[in-house]
């Protein structure tokens, strides 16, 4: 239950366009707006950088932030922010790591700058994300701005079954309001469907979440990276209070790093 000051204090929080990311700019001139408090789904078939792009947007955002991360262990996570933050590639960062001393202390201090806090463990649990949050606040005297859980089929119970993951999708709603945190979900779109055989380097579309569920949040953004070209396509599939186009077919085009967890805009002569 939240108080009545509590509530004012939420509400007028959210709604507020989230900082933007430089690299997003050809996302943003096709209408696509994500605010503060919203549910924000992030969908891709497998391979496709969804986590890099979610480290990433935390990153340049660099907003206070909570990130459950079932897909990804504490080190793969730290080595991908730190390739963010320098601009050095994945195998030179390892090897400073395991290399240690004045080598590793870089990495360390670039990492200092950014205000993500981390949670691991597979599968994600509710207790889990009551604990973590019950700490930040503890800690910080306030909810985190945003919260990334990475990703939603590896909540408990939520691998393959709609009920489950429906639920976590509800619960997960019930989260933002109450805390005002924009709140990142990272989900998968099957391989299986038409367009993923024609068209398989291309965003999907809405229909092609799995389960359905990419119509739950406020704003769904499908993904779909080209290995070739390293072209970086975004389509907004849902957006309740903006411009959108659940076949994902209208994408803005970024370039991707994956070996250093970039994206930047794209300066290629392509036109969606």
């Amino acid at each position: 239950m939240l108080t009545a000051s509590r509530s004012l204090a939420l509400n007028a929080e959210a709604g507020r366009e989230l900082p933007r990311v430089d690299a997003f700019s050809a996302l943003y001139s096709r209408g696509v707006r994500p605010r503060h408090g919203e549910v924000i789904m992030i969908l891709g078939r497998s391979g496709t950088q969804k986590s890099g792009l979610a480290l990433f947007w935390m990153a340049e955002m660099n907003l206070p932030t909570l990130y459950f991360s079932a897909d990804m262990s504490a080190f793969t996570a730290s080595v991908r922010l730190a390739c963010t933050v320098t601009g050095d590639e994945t195998e030179v960062v390892e090897a400073a790591m395991a290399e240690g001393g004045a080598a590793r202390e870089k990495y360390l201090k670039a990492l200092e700058s950014l205000n993500i806090t981390f949670s691991f463990g597979s599968p994600i649990t509710w207790r889990q994300v009551e604990e973590e949050l019950e700490a930040y606040v503890e800690l910080h005297n306030a909810y985190p701005s945003c919260v990334v859980f990475d990703n939603l089929m590896d909540f408990e119970g939520g691998e393959t079954d709609y009920t489950e993951q429906m639920a976590t999708m509800q619960t997960i709603t019930e989260f933002a309001r109450e805390t005002g945190a924009s709140t990142f979900v990272l989900h998968h779109a099957t391989d299986k469907s038409q367009e993923a055989r024609t068209a398989p380097f291309d965003p999907p579309p809405r229909a092609d979440a799995k389960n359905g569920l990419a119509e739950k949040p406020e704003l769904t953004l499908g993904v779909g990276l080209d290995p070739n070209t390293l072209e970086y396509k975004i389509a907004c599939l849902k957006q309740r209070m903006g411009p959108c186009d659940p076949s994902g077919r209208n994408f803005a085009v970024l370039q991707a790093e994956p070996s250093k967890t970039r994206f930047h805009k794209y300066m290629g002569m392509r036109t969606p």
